[in-house]
């Protein structure tokens, strides 16, 4: 009896509107049930802070983040410091997620915002392949997060801006071997496929793609790939203070996701990392310049 009236409690706590399947964007629900929920929202203690478009330097921001294709998918990487005007506000912060089977987001810029972006993101995908029974394309992922990313300008034109890097593996592919896509987007929402097959955001990015100019070949295995994406960041932390190399004395190394047709997208373990992150730090000692 008791197990029967506190389910009836619970479902007599709930509006229409959570009983009911309703629109296949979570992002538009929240709006109209939670608008406090959204990343940047107001309400139930939460209070907006702008401040005339400053550039905001009291909040953790991310770095650097590069993508790179190789035959029969993409990876997407990124280092691990966060910083708060010129100090490490945090040495091992996560900013490589995975959104859904075939996908995975990089975070640049305000870290808080960025996190909370990724995380809603990442339901959005899954909610609307329960509503509509089937998954969105890569496109359609794609634009979705486009318009996450333009719905946060107010908060872009405060100083709070969120850049991410979306990487998939297009499953419709005509050649499953060049099936991996890198999306970029600016503070607007625009979206920009990058078709040279390596990207990089955040403030070593300028230093990061001279690297993968150099090194990147489309040919390449993942294993390959993996070396490419590691060497880019130490070369982007070699010239970048805001951007942090592997750090082999606190065993802190880049975050990597590859993504293929057969795996799927893959977290890639501190273990295989660190081999390869250890690998790099022995050939700088010989060559220090790459």
């Amino acid at each position: 009896m008791e197990h029967t009236s506190s389910r009836s409690g619970l479902g007599s706590s709930l509006s229409p509107a959570h009983l009911s399947a309703g629109t296949s964007s979570f992002t538009d629900f929240l709006r109209a049930q939670a608008p406090e929920l959204l990343p940047g929202g107001t309400g139930r203690g939460r209070t907006a802070d702008i401040r005339g478009g400053e550039p905001r330097q009291d909040v953790p921001h991310g770095t650097t983040i590069v993508a790179v294709t190789f035959a029969g998918g993409v990876l997407v990487a990124g280092d691990r410091r966060a910083t708060q005007g010129n100090v490490i506000a945090q040495r091992d912060i996560e900013k490589v997620f995975i959104t859904d089977d075939h996908s995975s987001v990089g975070i640049a810029g305000t870290a808080g915002l960025a996190v909370e972006m990724v995380r809603l993101y990442a339901v959005e995908l899954q909610h609307y392949e329960k509503i509509e029974g089937v998954s969105l394309s890569l496109d359609g992922k794609a634009n979705k997060l486009a318009s996450m990313v333009r719905g946060n300008l107010d908060a872009a034109l405060a100083g709070l801006a969120v850049l991410p890097l979306f990487v998939g593996y297009d499953v419709e592919a005509d050649d499953p071997a060049r099936g991996g896509r890198i999306v970029s987007f600016d503070v607007t929402g625009g979206r920009y496929e990058e078709r040279a097959g390596f990207y990089a955001i955040g403030s070593g990015s300028t230093y990061a793609k001279s690297a993968l100019k150099k090194l990147y070949n489309p040919d390449s295995d993942r294993d390959a790939a993996v070396r490419t994406a590691v060497e880019a960041l130490w070369d982007a932390a070699d010239d970048d203070s805001a951007t942090g190399g592997p750090d082999l004395a606190r065993r802190i190394y880049p975050s990597i996701v590859t993504i293929t047709a057969e795996d799927g997208a893959v977290r890639l373990t501190d273990e295989e990392i660190g081999a390869v992150a250890e690998a790099v730090v022995r050939d700088r000692f010989e060559r220090p310049r790459g």
